[in-house]
């Protein structure tokens, strides 16, 4: 798994590119943290114990696509 890595959300309006951090999150198996290059967003993802990500944490509001979204660039 890559440590860190750019990335692309897409919103109803525009792209929002990030840079993508593989970060600890206590309780979660791998956890990602999105932080948008114009900080206008930030998003923590975790995957549980069973393989399901999550959204733990970060700005609102969001589309939930995005944890999907994510995870399909983390790879």
């Amino acid at each position: 798994m890559r440590k860190q890595f750019e990335a692309t959300l897409t919103s109803p309006e525009s792209s929002i590119d990030g840079i993508v951090n593989k970060i600890d999150h206590s309780g979660f198996t791998e956890a990602y943290d999105f932080k948008s290059i114009d900080g206008t967003l930030h998003m923590v993802i975790a995957k549980d114990d069973d393989g399901n990500w999550h959204r733990v944490g970060g700005t609102e509001p969001y589309l939930s696509g995005w944890v999907d979204e994510l995870v399909q660039q983390i790879g």
